[in-house]
């Protein structure tokens, strides 16, 4: 496949990424977990760029609201270690001006990790601290949470504690399997699987599926068994990109990254000119964006091809689009929000 790279704008430490329909329009949002802006860049040129707010910044996390025409969630003012005890999650709304409403609707320390997912209709809210106090950058004492609540529009979020004791509860994806959506949470105690209720009187689950530290996770069938393959990175911000295929009922390490050194960031299962990948990035080392897929010569063999280099990503996504695909990342190291066109 043929990737071209344009480099959309500078952008001090762009962090956060994501795509969505804004007013039947698709759009590409990055984000800085500094202070700085959020951007929007609308399809199907994504030429130029427009202020969804000022600041603050510190956002990680992005998540359209289903069933809005560009109304979204995300995380602001997860700052240094010593103010993320100031974090919320805003409620966003575009304007017929092209400008956005930005709304406080929930006070959540540490709050890191948020997404929506969908049953039967109703929206519910995951929301996954990083700690619940910290004294230092290495005090880990006080474990992160797992807050959750039924989404029914932008006021204040009503939501619970669902589960304690997660040690550097960083990692999040969202699960759509044969329909049903789920999130796998991820942190030192393992890999998590969080599923909402199916009618609106029923109980979550969380049920553990892996049991040793995992950093970040993603999902897909990569070799097209119609099985699940798991990529992870391990530990926290670890030195380990590495992928997993369960085996007669145990998980089997089946790809390690060639390169081993510390800030492993991005993990996305997507396909790419409609081949399933991890797609996968490093904030150390070599700080290289690249995606890995069964070896042409041998399909039961998994290698990665090098995207771009000497660029540190934070984040990505992947948007769909007639005749391409791109890969929206969020070059963190180089401090560039930058696209990547597959055809």
């Amino acid at each position: 496949m043929k990737i071209t790279k344009r480099v959309l704008t500078t952008l001090n430490s762009c962090y956060a990424v994501n795509s969505m329909q804004i007013n039947g329009i698709p759009n590409i949002l990055l984000a800085s977990e500094s202070e700085a802006p959020c951007l929007a860049w609308a399809g199907p040129g994504y030429d130029a760029s427009r202020v969804v707010w000022e600041g603050p910044g510190g956002v990680m996390s992005i998540v359209p609201i289903p069933g809005t025409d560009g109304e979204f969630l995300a995380v602001q003012k997860f700052f240094s270690m010593d103010l993320l005890e100031v974090a919320k999650v805003v409620h966003v709304r575009p304007l017929s001006n092209g400008q956005f409403e930005v709304t406080d609707i929930l006070q959540l320390p540490y709050i890191h990790r948020i997404d929506l997912l969908t049953v039967n209709g109703r929206h519910y809210f995951i929301g996954c601290t990083l700690s619940t106090h910290k004294e230092s950058l290495a005090d880990w004492s006080h474990p992160g949470q797992l807050w959750v609540g039924e989404y029914t529009g932008p006021g204040p979020l009503a939501i619970r504690l669902l589960k304690d004791g997660l040690t550097k509860n960083h990692g999040y994806s969202r699960l759509v399997k044969d329909g049903a959506m789920s999130g796998l949470v991820t942190c030192e105690e393992g890999a998590f699987e969080v599923t909402p209720p199916a009618v609106p009187s029923g109980e979550w689950s969380v049920a553990q599926f892996m049991d040793w530290p995992i950093s970040d996770i993603s999902t897909i069938d990569i070799d097209g068994d119609g099985e699940l393959e798991f990529a992870t990175i391990e530990s926290f911000h670890g030195s380990y990109f590495r992928i997993y295929k369960r085996i007669a009922g145990k998980f089997v390490m089946i790809f390690e990254h060639p390169e081993v050194t510390e800030f492993y960031h991005v993990v996305v299962g997507a396909t790419l000119a409609g081949r399933p990948v991890f797609i996968g990035g490093c904030r150390r080392g070599k700080q290289q964006l690249f995606y890995v897929a069964p070896s042409s010569n041998n399909p039961l063999r998994l290698e990665a091809v090098v995207i771009d280099e000497g660029v540190g990503p934070s984040n990505a996504c992947v948007v769909h689009q007639d005749g391409r695909d791109i890969i929206a990342v969020a070059n963190r190291e180089t401090n560039e929000a930058a696209l990547y066109f597959v055809e």
